[in-house]
């Protein structure tokens, strides 16, 4: 009877949400759409908890070796499709509400989200409750708090009073070491883009944040569409580019850590994009284009490679900006000269205007100061021009200049017009 009752009931579920998927809201307007979008939502928080309810029986029954599994999350993870990481904390707030009436109850209700369940469930660790006993905290209690802290603030608040808490029950025990559980995990795919992950503790991810929370602020240039995630990766790079620029980094093997890339000349002096034609140190491959950008401001080895792959002749290091060059282009320049952009001298590299491998001079007529992203962008079809007057100007890949003030009904400048 129970199973056929709860047939029923998903079925009317079921029906339901095929009612709403065909409501259609092209025609409603803000509010309309707000109330629909919290009711949804509350009918989510009440769904998740009947999942956690239903997965804690599911466990305490052994429902899964039916399946042939052994555990909850296995079964998850194979017939739910869900992560391990989904899989795990669905398990363990069923195991955690099943000690914690109220949460529950404020979960049943829509009040609670799945999400602070979670951040909830390392109160019942055995750890935990044994720590509370001692100290004579009765459970019932931090329950009923929670629930209300979790019903009625937002998810960082109910976070911070979980770890106080938590904290509390062992407000004598030793500072724990924060190096023993920062990890940064990097993983390199084969075109030598990387993707990555970091877990810091609290005082480590301040210093991280800060540092680029400062380079993304200062560098905010009119016209700006990157979305903070962007903006953020792009500091976290800048980050990298002004400590290395630095020369303060220890010595890696008899040299200053730098950027290396290996390219022959044939694919440098080629005005082709030439895909795949170079490779950096760590072995990711690069564009040819990509490697003339990293040269303009950089130094230059030449290696001369016989038929057999032998080293026959390797030239001294040519620095194409030297020292007191690029002091009298952060003179003349003081910053980034493309339009609209503020970034300051000390985070650009010297871009040649023409090429050195295509004879320009290293000379201050034929220098500009170019932030990361904007040297970036001047090799891939943007141009900056020095007029008669020392004034810089910056031109679109199809000509139009980029005025940040232009004048009502003046029409934009081309390079030809």
């Amino acid at each position: 009877m129970r199973s056929i009752a709860a047939g029923g009931a998903l079925d009317r579920l079921s029906a339901a949400l095929d009612d709403l998927a065909a409501e259609d809201l092209s025609g409603w307007f803000g509010p309309q759409l707000l109330d629909r979008l919290t009711g949804l939502l509350t009918a989510q928080n009440r769904l998740a908890a009947q999942v956690s309810r239903t997965v804690r029986e599911c466990e305490v029954s052994q429902a899964p070796e039916r399946d042939g599994l052994k555990t909850m999350a296995a079964w998850l993870r194979g017939h739910a499709k869900l992560s391990p990481a989904a899989a795990s904390k669905v398990v363990r707030s069923g195991r955690a509400l099943a000690e914690l009436p109220a949460v529950t109850e404020a979960f049943r209700r829509g009040e609670v989200t799945a999400e602070q369940v979670a951040v909830i469930t390392p109160v019942v660790d055995p750890g935990n409750v044994a720590a509370a006993d001692a100290q004579q905290v009765e459970l019932a209690g931090v329950d009923a708090a929670l629930a209300e802290v979790a019903a009625g603030s937002a998810f960082v608040q109910l976070r911070q009073v979980v770890e106080h808490y938590l904290a509390r029950l062992d407000p004598d025990g030793p500072e724990p070491d924060p190096t023993e559980d920062r990890s940064l995990v990097v993983v390199r795919h084969a075109d030598g883009s990387v993707t990555g992950r970091f877990d810091l503790d609290a005082v480590g991810g301040e210093k991280v944040l800060t540092a680029v929370e400062s380079i993304m602020q200062a560098s905010r240039p009119a016209g700006d569409t990157r979305t903070r995630a962007q903006q953020s990766a792009d500091a976290l790079v800048q980050l990298a580019d002004n400590t290395l620029a630095s020369g303060s980094l220890p010595t890696l093997r008899t040299v200053k850590p730098h950027v290396v890339v290996r390219v022959d000349i044939a694919d440098l002096v080629d005005p082709t994009t030439g895909p795949g034609a170079a490779q950096t140190g760590f072995g990711a491959m690069i564009s040819a284009a990509r490697a003339r950008w990293l040269a303009c401001d950089g130094n230059v080895s030449r290696i001369v490679i016989g038929p057999d792959g032998e080293i026959l002749d390797y030239g001294k290091a040519k620095r194409v900006a030297p020292p007191a060059l690029r002091r009298a282009v952060e003179y003349r320049d003081r910053g980034c000269v493309f339009t609209g952009c503020d970034a300051p001298a000390s985070w650009c590299d010297v871009h040649h205007l023409i090429h050195w491998i295509d004879d320009g001079p290293t000379s201050l007529e034929n220098s500009a100061l170019l932030c990361e992203r904007h040297h970036t962008k001047v090799h891939h079809g943007f141009a900056v021009v020095r007029d008669a007057r020392g004034r810089w100007h910056t031109y679109r890949p199809d000509g139009t200049e980029i005025l940040v003030f232009p004048l009502t009904g003046e029409p934009e400048r081309s390079r030809t017009g």
